[in-house]
């Protein structure tokens, strides 16, 4: 079986690139199951119908992030096991959502666990779960439940952090994909053990852009220390940030992961 990760799909440029792009890399590719992390709505969260437009266009599942529960309309998505979009799992208890689910494919189950690292911006939640516990405690209550692939999100700021959960998975899941930074690293690979890993996998875009935002916005908030409000990038090239998985179905580990970098001049 062929899975193929996206970064962070930023609003509307995001959402077209997808539209524009995932159905041919499908075909291309052979690929069969599609995760996506979710940011599709304006750059914050998403809206149901957004959703919904990436579910039509191929995406599987939506994982989670610091914005995920920016839009209430979202709410029932997040509550609803049917519903493939999952918040990160290590939210304090009683929060809106559920932090995993499991999505059907042609195959089989596919258990879809969202984490936030620890260090994620100045929106760091407070009382956040350590991730390592919380997954620990995931695949635990999850160990009897049928699934041909485990597929682990931590969306978070230290490369350290992204990193290190990998090792600490390696064997124990299929895939585990960084994303939050919106540039992609170099380091895709199969683990000792059999765990598909990238620090980060990057976004889908604006590529002409301060990471989907509009630079001169950026760069006139660095050189003066002011706050100000964040604007996307609609124009120049757009780029979808992507890692496609080969899993091997009665395991649950990968043999293979391919970095994807895919560019739509404007």
């Amino acid at each position: 079986m062929k899975l193929l990760y996206l970064g962070d799909i930023m609003g509307r440029p995001g959402r077209e690139t997808v539209q524009q792009l995932l159905p041919g890399l499908i075909a291309e590719q052979g690929i069969d199951v599609v995760v996506a992390q979710e940011k599709t709505s304006h750059g914050k969260g998403l809206l149901p119908t957004h959703a919904q437009a990436m579910l039509d266009t191929g995406v599987t599942a939506l994982t989670g992030g610091d914005w995920t529960l920016h839009r209430p309309e979202i709410y029932p998505w997040l509550e609803d096991p049917a519903k493939p979009l999952v918040r990160p799992a290590n939210y304090p208890a009683g929060t809106t959502g559920r932090g995993y689910k499991f999505v059907d494919t042609p195959f089989g189950k596919v258990l879809v666990i969202s984490l936030l690292g620890q260090t994620v911006g100045y929106r760091q939640p407070e009382n956040l779960d350590n991730p390592l516990v919380t997954v620990d405690a995931i695949l635990e209550d999850t160990k009897n439940q049928a699934r041909i692939a485990t597929v682990v999100n931590l969306h978070g700021d230290y490369s350290s952090e992204k990193y290190v959960i990998g090792q600490y998975l390696d064997g124990r899941v299929t895939a585990v994909i960084g994303d939050h930074w919106h540039i992609p690293t170099a380091d895709a690979r199969v683990l000792p053990l059999g765990t598909a890993h990238i620090t980060d996998v990057g976004m889908v875009g604006s590529r002409d852009s301060c990471l989907g935002i509009k630079t001169d916005i950026i760069t006139r908030r660095w050189l003066s220390g002011d706050r100000s409000r964040n604007e996307l990038e609609t124009d120049g090239t757009r780029q979808l940030c992507g890692v496609i998985i080969t899993v091997d179905t009665k395991s649950g580990l990968a043999t293979a992961i391919e970095q994807v970098i895919q560019l739509v001049s404007p």
